[in-house]
């Protein structure tokens, strides 16, 4: 059961959260500690557990785009009709799902497990040292956390997180903790190379110049989360991550094997099937307001599981840090008298701060920019 008597008069959900939060171990403390049980703040309302009324049968045969880059940017004859198919998967993967696996990206696997390899071992690093990273400010560059919005979702998430913020530009080294100050470092520096790559493709798929995406700047920064999933000892009565869809641009997810990652597509949830080597991408919703809907950015979920413990680490792409306060509304190309634009112009910062007031409460955050 995730329900609650109405009588129940005696929990105080704002105490046990900040007496939770005050112990700054998160969810892994909790396991340490040798909890056997999903503590109350914890719990999901069962309607937000199951899925969507659907045929099981129609989801297991639903596959998220694997699309290989792999010649993408060869100048001979033969490149220049494989960049083209891949603009054309891109373009129909971001349409119809809002999400596609990469392979060939360019990113190499050895880079991609050493980045998981750390993820785990600074979550499972002594509680003293964990314990001198954690903060809910914003403001700072690396953070050890559990849940942004603790204290104003209904229901926090089974998952500890910390989290690199690049929007400035590259961090220090003393900025970084010492276990996965070179690992982090050398991912991110393959992932904006990537980054740029994708801005150039997404362009072209949306049938605008090649450099159009980059000239905006609305790709030109990044924020990388990496969350630590313990495993969970019921399952059934939490989630690893509710559903959501990113404030950003576009956001590149590793993922390790133990699966759990779901997307919605035709109201139901679709694996992500783990792929060893292959990256995720989603549009976010700040790339779907800017194109006017003609890019989707999709809702999605983690899974709680009893194994574990899961590591992933998403890197989320804004515009530029000379761009935060930028208006942007949809680009001129895709509206008209016969298609006007559907949402009003904002800023990143703008999108950002409604996004975390609201939390992540199942609902998306782009319908309150709609016209």
């Amino acid at each position: 059961m995730s329900s609650f008597d109405d009588d129940d008069v005696q929990y105080d959900r704002a105490k046990e959260i900040k007496k939770f939060d005050d112990t700054k171990l998160g969810v892994k403390g909790l396991l340490d500690s040798g909890v056997m049980k999903v503590p109350r703040f914890l719990i999901h309302l069962e309607e937000n557990l199951q899925n969507p009324p659907s045929s099981l049968l129609s989801s297991l045969c639903l596959n998220v785009p694997v699309i290989d880059l792999k010649g993408y940017d060869d100048d001979n004859d033969d490149g220049i009709i494989r960049r083209s198919n891949i603009v054309s998967e891109i373009k129909e993967a971001s349409s119809k799902w809002g999400f596609f696996q990469m392979v060939n990206h360019g990113v190499p696997i050895s880079v991609m497990d050493e980045l998981l390899n750390v993820i785990r071992e600074f979550h499972e690093q002594p509680s003293e040292v964990k314990k001198e990273w954690y903060s809910r400010d914003h403001k700072v560059k690396v953070r050890f956390y559990c849940n942004g919005d603790l204290f104003v979702s209904k229901a926090a998430n089974w998952r500890d997180t910390i989290a690199f913020d690049f929007q400035d530009g590259p961090l220090k080294p003393q900025d970084y903790p010492l276990i996965c100050r070179n690992v982090v470092s050398k991912y991110m520096e393959h992932v904006s190379k990537l980054r740029e790559n994708l801005s150039e493709l997404l362009s072209e798929a949306l049938g605008l110049r090649r450099d159009y995406l980059s000239s905006i700047e609305c790709m030109k920064s990044e924020t990388m989360v990496c969350h630590y999933y313990p495993p969970c000892p019921e399952p059934e009565l939490t989630i690893g991550t509710s559903k959501h869809s990113d404030p950003s641009s576009l956001t590149i997810l590793l993922q390790d094997f133990i699966g759990g990652l779901q997307v919605l597509h035709q109201d139901q949830w679709v694996d992500i099937t783990p792929i060893h080597g292959a990256l995720v991408a989603n549009i976010g919703d700040f790339m779907q307001l800017i194109t006017n809907d003609k890019f989707k950015s999709v809702e999605h979920r983690v899974l709680a599981r009893r194994v574990g413990p899961r590591a992933s680490a998403a890197c989320h792409i804004y515009p530029s840090a000379t761009h935060r306060n930028k208006q942007y509304g949809p680009i001129e190309a895709f509206t008209s008298n016969q298609s006007p634009s559907k949402y009003k112009k904002t800023s990143s910062n703008e999108y950002l701060g409604y996004y975390r007031s609201k939390g992540l409460d199942g609902n998306k955050a782009l319908p309150y920019f709609r016209v």
